[in-house]
């Protein structure tokens, strides 16, 4: 059983409240826009991350980070990018490797948009955190963490950090 903090889109801000809430989690797992190596060595500290380049990630991400990150998590076959879409929408890219092979649970970002729902033609959960971070159009800032025991996700909590104005 691992517990997971997933998070996308920090456009380079930092904020002490995710290690905060990542504290006590096996892994975090960052969707993409991560912004700056800094956020990234910061989580690192927190707990081992597995991260994406979004697009607007460029030189030292681009060489520290995947576009696309396929692995296990205990029994659980999960794919994690930037822009992947949602269950019925998705990315063209993906559209084929997704529908020949779909994995257990796929975690995007890219829309700032958090969404959480259950693709019953690919039998597989879909996840987008919205957007940790400030730049953008999300009205609230968000987090998530779930549970991943064998198969099974679990636990899985939605944390809001306000708005995106109101600082940190």
């Amino acid at each position: 059983m691992k517990r997971i903090g997933i998070l996308s889109d920090t456009h380079g801000l930092w904020d002490e409240r995710f290690a905060l809430h990542f504290d006590g989690c096996d892994e975090i797992w960052h969707a993409g826009d991560i912004g700056t190596d800094e956020v990234a060595r910061r989580l690192s500290e927190v707990a081992p991350l597995r991260a994406v380049t979004g697009n607007i990630d460029g030189g030292i991400l681009r060489r520290l980070y995947p576009v696309r990150l396929r692995f296990r998590c205990e029994e659980a076959d999960v794919l994690l990018t930037h822009i992947g879409g949602y269950p019925g929408h998705y990315d063209a890219r993906l559209r084929g490797s997704l529908f020949a092979r779909p994995p257990h649970l796929m975690v995007c970002g890219h829309s700032h948009i958090l969404k959480v729902q259950y693709d019953r033609t690919l039998s597989m959960l879909h996840i987008n955190p919205g957007a940790a971070g400030c730049h953008g159009w999300q009205r609230v800032r968000t987090l998530v963490r779930l549970t991943v025991d064998g198969r099974a996700f679990r636990d899985l909590e939605v944390i809001e950090l306000g708005s995106p104005t109101a600082g940190q």
